[in-house]
């Protein structure tokens, strides 16, 4: 399993090799995930229907470049927002949260 320091490496790289439509450069915050049959899922929030999957991270880096680039051909309307960060809360079983430590990261 990939450790935290070398996913964020890739997210650099990633960021750094997507263009916007004129040539300029533009940053998307991408999603991860991974599936309960090992695959990696990326989606792009700002992109609504801009995801994919692959078996491995630099796979799925190529296949979000290349969503991403498609969605922009197709005139796909991005909103105006940005991302804040990732909160975690903790919920019981019954599903009343629980009064545990949540923790964020959030952009500044």
């Amino acid at each position: 399993m990939e450790n935290a320091s070398r996913v964020a490496n890739r997210f650099k790289l990633f960021r750094e090799g997507v263009y916007h439509q004129g040539g300029k450069m533009q940053d998307y915050t991408v999603v991860i995930e991974k599936d309960e049959d090992g695959y990696f899922v990326a989606s792009v929030p700002a992109i609504p229907g801009c995801h994919t999957q692959a078996k491995t991270l630099d796979k799925l880096m190529e296949r979000i470049r290349e969503a991403i680039e498609l969605c922009l051909e197709s005139d796909v309307k991005a909103p105006k927002h940005r991302f804040v960060g990732v909160q975690s809360v903790r919920v019981n079983g019954y599903g009343k949260a629980a009064p545990a430590q949540a923790y964020s990261s959030l952009a500044k």
